[in-house]
Parts: C-alpha cells; sequence; structure tokens
C-alpha cells in the first residue's frame, strides 16, 4: 500500500502543498484533479522521490521511500512525464527495453524473463506494430503508449503519470485513460494520473484524488459526487455540476 502521511510538498523552503494524506489503492485508476498552480506535478515528482518533502513521509508497505535506494524504488514505482527526454533517436523498442535497466544494468545481459516482459508491455499498449520505428516517426499518442509500455516493462507495482492525455485529441483522450484502467484492472496495477480532463476522469477512475490548498479529498467518483464535494471543488460563477448526470452545464451562451 502506497501512502501519504501529512506530506508537505515545495522547492527550498517554499511550501507548495501541504497536510496531503491519501493512499493509493492497488488494482484502481485514480486520477488526481486540481488548479493550475495548486502543485499536482510537484506531488508526483515527490511521490516518485524525483524530489524531497519538506515534510511528512511517503511509506510504501508501512517503508518510508526515503529509505529506499534508487534500484529499490525503481523496482517499485515507475513514471511517465509529460516532458520529452533525450530518447528522440531511440526505436519504440529501445524505449521499453529501457524499462528493464533497473533489473539488468544499462550493460546487462537480456535475459528470457526481459524479452517476456517487453513482448508483454509491448503488446498490452498496442505498440509491438510500429517496435523498429524511431520515436521522431510517432504520433504523440503513440509516444505516449511507448513510454506507458516502458512502465510496464519497468514491473512496478506503481505507475504515476503526470497528463497522459496532453496533447491528443479526443478520440485518443478517451482511449488512453481507457488503456490505463484496463492496466490497473488487469495487472492489478496503482496507476495515479493527473489531468485537466475533468469530465474524463470523473467516468473512466475508479477514485479521485481532489488536490487543494487545504489538503486532498480522496474517493470514488460517485461518492464525491453524491455528498457535495466536487460540486464544492468546481465552484465557479457559470458552472454547475449535475451529479446525477455526472457532467458540468456550463448555462446559455451569451
Amino acid at each position: 500500500m502506497f501512502s501519504l502521511h501529512s506530506l508537505t510538498t515545495g522547492y527550498g523552503r517554499t511550501p507548495i502543498g501541504s497536510h496531503l494524506s491519501a493512499t493509493l489503492l492497488a488494482g484502481k485508476l485514480t486520477a488526481l484533479l486540481g488548479p493550475n498552480g495548486v502543485g499536482k506535478s510537484t506531488l508526483l515528482r515527490t511521490l516518485s522521490g524525483l524530489q524531497r518533502p519538506l515534510a511528512g513521509s511517503i511509506t510504501y508497505n508501512d517503508t518510508d521511500i526515503s529509505q529506499l535506494s534508487p534500484k529499490e524504488m525503481a523496482k517499485q514505482l515507475s513514471v511517465v512525464l509529460t516532458f520529452r527526454p533525450e530518447t528522440e533517436a531511440m526505436t519504440a523498442e529501445e524505449v521499453v527495453w529501457a524499462g528493464r535497466i533497473p533489473y539488468a544494468g544499462l550493460l546487462g545481459r537480456r535475459h528470457t524473463e526481459d524479452e517476456q516482459r517487453v513482448e508483454k508491455a509491448m503488446a498490452l499498449t498496442q505498440t509491438t506494430r510500429f517496435a523498429q520505428r524511431p520515436l521522431t516517426t510517432l504520433s504523440d499518442g503513440e509516444r505516449q503508449r511507448v513510454f506507458i509500455a516502458k512502465a510496464l516493462a519497468q514491473d512496478t507495482p506503481i505507475i504515476v503519470l503526470d497528463e497522459p492525455t496532453a496533447f491528443l485529441d479526443f478520440g485518443s483522450k478517451v482511449e488512453m485513460v481507457r488503456l490505463l484502467a484496463r492496466l490497473a484492472h488487469e495487472e492489478g496495477k496503482s496507476v495515479l494520473m493527473s489531468t485537466h480532463d475533468v469530465e474524463l476522469a470523473l467516468h473512466l477512475s475508479d477514485e479521485l484524488w481532489l488536490l487543494s490548498a487545504s489538503g486532498i479529498a480522496q474517493g470514488t467518483p460517485n461518492a464525491l459526487a453524491a455528498d457535495g464535494t466536487i460540486a464544492q471543488f468546481f465552484a465557479h460563477d457559470g458552472v454547475r455540476f449535475l451529479p446525477q448526470e455526472m457532467r458540468f452545464d456550463y448555462g446559455e451562451m451569451a
């Protein structure tokens, strides 16, 4: 179980998020929602061990992740970020193979298990058909699938994604979120994604983390809709949340 305990995130001595407590559930797709500037990316970087918390702790199976070595951490949690890493010259398959580095090392020999993990990851993400194509020839959606395949090949119980639907057209957004939900359900992964696609998250995710200056509200979309949390969280002039229909009403056009 992966849990946050009174976490404070930020840079230097400047806090961005505080009093953050939540638990990431296995076999569930959890959507992290919140306004710009509230610290979603900072929280994900902190959860991933890319930066230290200012206060509080993060535990995995009751062990503080600060006690894990980078190699141990890489076997527990994989990260898919929005920026494009320096892998443009690599083929899709080479990127996915990089997910096996925590087990084999940079120069390690490829074993049968490694090959099976890579093949399965690419099959699940439907990236096998362009395995030998360089990243430069792939669409944004195809690239995202490749990096998700890399995370799957890394074979971690937890996958964290920062805006995986960014830059995708609507159909590709729906396909991407459905893929992540399927991976969580069928592979038993704890999948956490930040997103601005609120209505997709409401309809396709299992759990929500609603991040605000006062903390995290956690629950299923239906539960948070029924108790008024979602309506309050997204309260804005001209916007009304309809819990029965799980959608927003924007009123009449001027």
